[in-house]
């Protein structure tokens, strides 16, 4: 989901604010991507990271750290950990989505092949955990191995629920907080933990984080229905691959027998036929699950927001607060 076309930007805000410890993550990544003996990992890891991208989360570890009054080295290690953790994912979600495009260029697995891709997402994420090691907190080393463990929980999860109309919220749900809102979450406890925050300071990273990643992705689960410039995605992408979002998963529950059999023609037998999108567009317009999800995208923004309440006073503290606008800012 691109986050470049609402009316504001804090995340550049925010990159401002932390530009000189993005210039060390950014470093840090470049020498630790490195490879002796094996010059295709390099390769293929610059060509993702060069593609571009917000860096969110390596700056939610950041931020958290500072607004936590943070002020020793190992903020930069956990960033870094917190990118190549997100780069290992994208590279195998690309062979797993069999995808040909990411941020706009060839993905890795197109440009080399899927056996590359795999194995040099294996390779950053053992550099993950070097780095993790390194910070010398075995809770920091829990949190992000949990994480990482979640991240793939959540992939797999995904994968079983595709195209199986049963599908329910809750696995919905868990589904959200495994492929995003987990690392989302990691990346802001980290940082309070590094800083030896007040436990409740941490928790209420942990609750924004996870609030955060949950609003981003069902914003990106909705706008593949409502469509708009700039957000990286065809319409309706999402149906053509059977995938369960919350839209649809509503819409099913709401509907009847003639319903369900459209349901399950479309996304369980994949039997698409031109003019089947918009039908199913027709079905979430009438039994009001657009708006329904655009609400939850806009609570779950809020309960972010709420969540920073205990945390210190800081001009950090403002921005992360307009980031949550941010992220659901299209839907409004």
């Amino acid at each position: 989901m691109s986050l470049d076309h609402a009316a504001t930007k804090p995340h550049e805000r925010l990159a401002a604010a932390l530009a000189d410890d993005m210039a060390a993550v950014n470093d840090m990544i470049a020498a630790r991507m490195a490879s002796e003996h094996a010059p295709r990992i390099p390769e293929v890891t610059a060509h993702l990271v060069g593609a571009g991208g917000k860096r969110l989360r390596p700056m939610l570890t950041l931020a958290a750290a500072r607004m936590c009054g943070y002020d020793g080295p190992f903020h930069v290690h956990l960033a870094a950990t917190v990118e190549f953790i997100h780069t290992a994912t994208l590279l195998h979600d690309d062979v797993v989505d069999e995808s040909d495009k990411r941020r706009g260029r060839p993905t890795a697995n197109l440009l080399w092949d899927n056996t590359s891709s795999v194995l040099v997402g294996d390779y950053l994420f053992a550099r993950s955990f070097q780095l993790m090691v390194e910070t010398g907190s075995l809770r920091v080393l829990d949190i992000l191995a949990n994480a990482s463990a979640t991240i793939a929980e959540g992939e797999v999860l995904q994968l079983t629920a595709a195209r199986n109309i049963k599908t329910t919220e809750d696995t919905y749900l868990k589904v959200v907080r495994g492929k995003t809102a987990a690392l989302f979450s990691a990346a802001t406890q980290v940082g309070g933990v590094i800083a030896a925050a007040p436990e409740d300071q941490i928790a209420a990273l942990y609750a924004y984080g996870d609030a955060l990643g949950i609003a981003f992705q069902i914003v990106d689960d909705l706008l593949d229905w409502q469509g708009g410039a700039g957000i990286g995605k065809n319409i309706g992408d999402d149906f053509r691959e059977g995938k369960m979002t919350l839209p649809v998963i509503r819409a099913i529950a709401a509907g009847g027998a003639a319903d369900a059999a459209f349901w399950s023609r479309t996304l369980e037998k994949r039997a698409q036929e031109p003019g089947d999108l918009d039908q199913a567009l027709a079905l979430l317009q009438q039994y009001g699950t657009l708006n329904s999800t655009r609400a939850d995208a806009l609570s779950w923004a809020e309960r972010a927001k709420v969540a920073l309440g205990v945390l210190p006073d800081h001009e950090i503290k403002g921005m992360l607060t307009d980031l949550a606008d941010y992220v659901v800012a299209r839907l409004i």
